[in-house]
């Protein structure tokens, strides 16, 4: 595993090529591969024809033959003429930060929109590189292909099949998009709002899923430990009923490709009421991991720091030292628009399900009602969906104020005051 510094990239880079080096050999582990050697490499002039310098790739072939290692991945993007070149120097096969995260995510998709949107995002990457081996008709570990292994089926081909496939796969997801629109409308007809969970990958949105939704999603400290959306009905302290999403994390440098095909699932992000920005505070990149998330919410035309509907959940507090976690709770006290907690011990759940309580009701509209006495399921109904303010009978009617959401009224009148 090799991480390239730039040299213009470690002056005004937020990230350590340390912690760099380390996701990137997580993001290799995250599909059983076995690292036997990880480095960071300083390129102070990259190489058009092979990005590193040729001291460098001399240094790197020796450990390849030292080590007996099979593949070589560069924490970069790398050209197809780069990839092929450096395949030449080292005698093994190489791929960049691209190819593996398209293969992790190859082999993490489960539902047929995930595997549709991974293909779409890995036929693309493929398409610039005139495909030389594909094995999407004949799948080792579900992956896609680009680490190559025994049997592998060499299925040559060129830009004009990728490009009828990509047709073809575009034209289903815009029917996956369909489909989502129907249910989104299907779920607004029984109004529950949707709290949608992004973040970083491995910032801890699965255990906060959990734990708010006593739910047993895979939650694990793996990168992309989880990738197809997932949906839960939850009750809050006040009764109130959400829907909570739990997205795909996001991660730095993520191919803008797989950003495009990933739109439909973004789009549940984009229609939620409510989005959890859930951020690992123990991390020491926290802060570049929140730059990069707040970049891919801006390409959505989201505003982290404008939208209201944003709230910042700084997690794994637990992990902190006592100094630095009574800092971020006085820092949260102050503002909002953010909670502190830890998922994993459930510390400060208490009070984001406050704030999410708090925020529900902030949208509620309050109306003066008149409902028969002699109604009791209207009036359960009010005292139920609703916050009764006040309450004058007189002999045939109740007049009531009402704290009440927009479409929660709306479902009132429809069906109790319109037959």
């Amino acid at each position: 595993m090799v991480h390239p510094v730039l040299r213009n990239e470690a002056d005004g880079v937020l990230r350590h090529p340390e912690s760099c080096l380390d996701e990137a050999v997580g993001l290799a582990r995250a599909i059983d591969l076995e690292v036997v050697h990880a480095e960071c490499a300083r390129v102070n002039r990259p190489q058009p024809s092979i990005l590193l310098g040729s001291g460098t790739v001399e240094h790197f072939a020796q450990i390849v033959e030292e080590t007996e290692a099979s593949l070589v991945i560069l924490d970069h993007a790398l050209s197809p003429v780069q990839q092929r070149n450096l395949e030449k120097a080292l005698k093994v096969k190489v791929i960049d930060r691209t190819g593996l995260i398209l293969e992790i995510f190859g082999a993490r998709a489960r539902t047929r929109e995930g595997m549709l949107q991974v293909e779409l995002a890995a036929l693309t990457y493929q398409k610039s590189r005139l495909v030389r081996s594909w094995t999407h008709l004949e799948r080792q570990r579900g992956g896609f292909g680009f680490l190559g292994g025994p049997g592998e089926s060499q299925l040559e081909m060129d830009r004009r099949l990728i490009g009828d496939r990509i047709v073809k796969i575009k034209k289903e997801l815009d029917e996956v998009r369909r489909t989502r629109g129907l249910h989104r409308k299907a779920r607004a007809k029984v109004p529950y709002p949707v709290v949608a969970l992004v973040g970083y990958t491995n910032a801890g949105k699965s255990t906060l899923f959990n734990r708010l939704a006593n739910a047993d999603v895979f939650a694990k400290d793996l990168l992309f430990a989880t990738l197809d959306p997932t949906m839960r009905q939850v009750t809050l302290p006040s009764g109130r009923k959400v829907i909570l999403s739990d997205t795909v994390g996001f991660i730095s440098d993520l191919p803008h490709g797989l950003v495009a095909a990933f739109r439909a699932t973004l789009e549940e992000v984009d229609a939620a009421d409510i989005i959890l920005h859930v951020r690992d505070v123990s991390h020491q990149d926290s802060e570049a991991q929140k730059a990069d998330v707040h970049e891919v919410m801006s390409d959505m035309g989201i505003d982290p720091d404008a939208d209201d509907r944003v709230i910042e959940v700084l997690n794994k507090i637990d992990a902190l030292d006592e100094e630095s976690r009574e800092a971020i709770l006085a820092q949260t006290a102050r503002n909002p628009r953010a909670v502190a907690v830890s998922a994993l011990s459930g510390a400060g759940i208490a009070d984001l399900d406050r704030l999410l309580d708090q925020r529900m009701n902030a949208h509620r509209h309050v109306v003066d009602l008149s409902v028969e006495l002699g109604d009791g399921a209207a009036l359960a109904w009010l005292y139920a969906k609703g916050e009764v303010l006040e309450r004058r009978d007189d002999e045939v009617q109740a007049h009531i104020q009402v704290a009440i959401d927009p479409a929660d009224l709306a479902r009132f009148e429809k069906r109790f005051l319109h037959g």
